[in-house]
């Protein structure tokens, strides 16, 4: 089963999604219905690419989107949900009150230059860099490339889940990437994980993934 014993926490940010995450505006109305399929479920897909205990960095989470589906999964994972909309930051602090959930919010922009902290986001804690980038209707994947690459460790990948035209969009912004210094860019199809009762079933879920070089040749 995909969130296993924690399958009641699932359920309770789905209700979170469907309630206050609609009437504050981070979700349209019309999620509400597809909340399990196209939001908490296609958030899950990418566990199977992150490695145990993996520090994850899910930039523009929004309303927890896939860092929470992620964390709630797979426990193990040190997440880290970055968000630069104060609206957003608190809710996402709330739902992580309510679940017990152990994901570090921050208030954060993300640049080329690395992550500029904004007021509420300021911390002596320093953010470690990442094993896993992950991202969901950010930007397109050159831009979202140059503001995960200063945060990735050398070795870490960048996943990106996106729709029907992410062969399209590797392919036209591939040249960037490799500037970027990553390496091993592709369009990965990942299967739906099972049960969960979704219907109709997820779709497949279609990620961009690439691995951070050592040395970035962008200058």
């Amino acid at each position: 089963m995909v969130f296993g014993e924690r399958l009641p926490l699932a359920e309770r940010f789905a209700d979170w999604l469907t309630g206050p995450g609609i009437t504050r505006g981070l979700l349209g109305p019309r999620e509400a219905d597809q909340i399990w399929e196209r939001h908490l479920l296609n958030g899950v897909d990418m566990a199977s690419l992150i490695e145990p205990g993996s520090v994850v960095l899910d930039l523009g989470s929004g309303a927890g989107l896939p860092g929470l589906p992620l964390l709630l999964a797979r426990p193990d994972l040190e997440m880290v949900l970055v968000e630069p909309r104060a609206r957003r930051i608190e809710f996402l602090n709330e739902v992580c009150a309510d679940l017990g959930l152990r994901a570090r919010v921050v208030r954060a922009r993300a640049t080329p230059a690395g992550l500029v902290l904004l007021p509420e986001g300021a911390s002596h804690t320093p953010i470690p860099l990442a094993d896993v980038v992950t991202a969901r209707a950010v930007a397109p994947i050159a831009e979202l490339g140059r503001w995960a690459r200063p945060l990735l460790r050398p070795g870490g990948r960048l996943l990106a889940v996106k729709g029907l035209s992410a062969a399209a969009e590797l392919d036209r912004d591939r040249w960037v990437l490799n500037g970027l210094g990553f390496l091993n860019a592709d369009v990965l199809t990942i299967p739906t994980p099972v049960g969960v009762n979704a219907s109709p079933a997820p779709p497949t879920a279609t990620v961009i993934a690439m691995t951070a070089g050592g040395v970035s040749r962008e200058t």
